[in-house]
């Protein structure tokens, strides 16, 4: 249940076979909402949304990621100089990246939902390097304004946890789940 073309590569990379059903909704935090509480919330209202839509037997996965500094969520930048403000902050810092996601297996709507943590380090950025960054197009559509996987990786000394989290989906965790709510290979078509 998710439009992300990273959500959709790490999975086909891994082997998954599965239909994407993208549910858009409002991603604005609630007053006072944590950031694990929002990631998970997210993650459950876009599972719901598909579920509603959604042909069994299949799992429904859905999935928000969000960068974490200090206990505010940077999401995806509205700007270039939101993006820049990001960096900023980012610059010289170990932040966390928060992963909600939420299954549901039909026909009989079971869920599941989980919450991955990483932390990520980031080298200090010179304005030259937060200017070269920006100009790749790159932090547009990223949650904290950049991408481990792209050129921003040249910046990320360290992380501790899992890496695929930092791209959006926990690949290793999510394959636990599935497997809990009785997913194999033969059963099920994967939908996200």
């Amino acid at each position: 249940a998710s439009a992300s073309p990273r959500r959709a590569e790490i999975l086909r990379d891994a082997g998954y076979h599965f239909t994407v059903l993208s549910s858009a909704i409002d991603e604005t935090p609630y007053p006072g909402e944590s950031p694990e509480d929002l990631v998970r919330r997210l993650a459950q209202t876009k599972a719901d949304l598909a579920a509603a839509r959604a042909v069994g037997p299949a799992i429904l996965i859905a999935a928000d990621t969000e960068v974490v500094l200090d206990g505010q969520v940077f999401g995806k930048p509205r700007s270039s100089e939101d993006a820049r403000r990001m960096l900023e902050k980012l610059s010289g810092r170990t932040h966390t990246v928060l992963t909600g996601v939420a299954l549901v297996r039909l026909p009989n709507v079971e869920r599941l939902s989980f919450v991955e943590s990483t932390l990520v380090e980031f080298a200090s950025l010179s304005d030259e390097e937060i200017r070269r960054y920006l100009s790749t197009g790159e932090p547009h559509d990223k949650a904290g304004g950049y991408a481990i996987q792209g050129y921003a990786a040249r910046y990320i000394p360290r992380i501790e946890g899992c890496y695929s989290n930092v791209v959006g989906l926990p690949l290793a965790r999510l394959q636990h789940a599935l497997a809990s709510l009785g997913w194999t290979e033969e059963s099920f078509s994967t939908a996200v």
